[in-house]
């Protein structure tokens, strides 16, 4: 199932989502060289979240191979669990991540609010790297990607918005199917890859359950109860009701 766009009208213009997205573009194209040679290489080793350079198994300056390609751990520790949202390893990789912040990022930030959507997108995927980094303590494989983060906004989305209709691709076909099935099918498919592969497979599949899961448990402290009802009935929100909530 690949979601293309949902029948929920957003109240707030969704100025963090599309800073994210943009900020993950700059960052493909001007850190990363747009996937290419061994900047792109170094990018990884650098930003990208190492799960052994974290619990101590993966000393820095250790080499790492990288297909044809040599880097080096880059010893920055805990500011590669922030900086690794950003990174990506691929157009594909990219791309698809984006799609997804887009489709469902926009309405649990105008759930939330800017400042604090932002808060919870960090967190999410915070909880994702580290789920990822317990299924694999001693790996020496850089970890990137935005999809961490990302399964959190998908997990709170399918909490405060179980029964909205999702366009979905389904192999050749286009259907309308609930949030609740659509998002419910993603996750288990994440959660069976993971049990299948272990957590040394190439896809961070733990990382998305564990970002998918503290996205559930963390949307009712981070709502706005106001434009969260006023959404589920259909309501337009004042000015006046807007002003001093929308952050």
């Amino acid at each position: 199932m690949f979601p293309l766009r949902d029948e929920n009208p957003t109240e707030l213009v969704p100025l963090l989502t599309l800073a994210i997205i943009i900020l993950n573009i700059g960052v493909w194209i001007t850190l990363q060289n747009a996937g290419s040679g061994q900047t792109f290489i170094d990018s990884l080793c650098e930003y990208g979240s190492i799960p052994g350079e974290l619990t101590g198994a993966v000393p820095a300056g250790r080499e790492i191979a990288l297909g044809e390609y040599r880097c080096l751990a880059g010893g920055r520790t805990w500011s590669t669990v922030w900086t690794s949202m950003f990174m990506h390893g691929g157009w594909g990789h990219l791309i698809g991540n984006m799609w997804f912040l887009w489709v469902f990022g926009n309405n649990v930030e105008d759930s939330m609010g800017h400042l604090r959507f932002l808060v919870f997108y960090l967190l999410a995927g915070a909880a994702a790297t580290a789920v990822h980094v317990f299924t694999g303590p001693s790996s020496a494989v850089p970890t990137v990607g935005a999809s961490g983060a990302i399964s959190g906004v998908m997990g709170a989305y399918m909490v405060l918005y179980p029964r909205v209709r999702i366009l979905t691709l389904v192999l050749v076909y286009l259907v309308y199917v609930p949030a609740w099935l659509m998002l419910g099918y993603w996750f288990l498919i994440q959660f069976v890859s993971g049990s299948m592969a272990g957590g040394g497979a190439g896809v961070a599949f733990w990382a998305h359950v564990g970002g998918f899961v503290a996205g559930v448990v963390l949307v009712k402290p981070f709502e706005r109860k106001q434009l969260v009802q006023a959404k589920r009935a259909g309501r337009k929100l004042s000015r006046d009701e807007l002003r001093g909530i929308r952050w």
